[in-house]
């Protein structure tokens, strides 16, 4: 192979080197970049928006659902028959039996179903979401109600144990008068360490 190599000449050698170069910047030219977006797709559908169609739905679907609907709808249908029965021959567009009517509310009939399950699905995803945020709200008020709960225990636990000043009261009423009797019998007031004294023993 060597030998192969150094018996070509060198312009046959340099012209393989540029196919295989130019071969090589076609594949990169066909090899998808990652640096860069791709472009869009061309499709032969339209595209909308899914929020602004569901919108659109919504509002129909309400209107739909009212009694201004009924009583329009119900105005239509009543001129359309006497305007076919009762107006000239050669003016009526929809002789009886009212084929075209049929088929208008039939196609009204068609559209208004999908647009109506529409609705009622974004208004099932919305009270979805709802729930589950009420279902969270509840999770964080039951909580904060134990910790407040654990809190107004231990502050009555802690109250229990403070004098307050109506036992602070009573012990200087019993001290008053534990000295006012020691003064009639002999004479010696005790002094505030002796009655503490007195009173460690008898709680012992």
């Amino acid at each position: 192979m060597a030998h192969e190599r150094d018996r070509l000449p060198s312009g046959a050698t340099a012209a393989g080197a540029r196919a295989s170069a130019s071969a090589r910047a076609g594949r990169d030219l066909h090899r998808p970049r990652l640096d860069q977006p791709q472009p869009r797709r061309t499709r032969l559908l339209p595209e909308w928006d899914p929020e602004a169609f569901g919108r659109l739905s919504e509002r129909i679907a309400r209107f739909l659902g009212t009694g201004r609907f009924i009583v329009w709808m119900t105005v239509v249908i009543v001129m359309w028959v006497l305007w076919n029965v009762a107006a000239p021959r050669h003016l009526r567009f929809d002789s009886y039996p009212f084929i075209f009517l049929t088929l208008m509310l039939s196609l009204q009939a068609s559209y208004a179903a999908p647009l109506i399950l529409l609705a009622q699905n974004r208004q099932a995803d919305r009270d979805r979401v709802n729930l589950e945020q009420d279902r969270k709200q509840n999770e964080r008020s039951i909580a904060d109600t134990e910790y407040l709960t654990r809190e107004i225990a231990a502050l009555r636990t802690g109250l229990g144990e403070v004098a307050t000043r109506d036992w602070i009261r009573s012990e200087l009423q019993d001290f008053v008068k534990e000295l006012e009797e020691r003064r009639r019998g002999d004479g010696h007031v005790a002094q505030p360490a002796e009655r503490a004294r007195g009173r460690d023993v008898e709680d012992r």
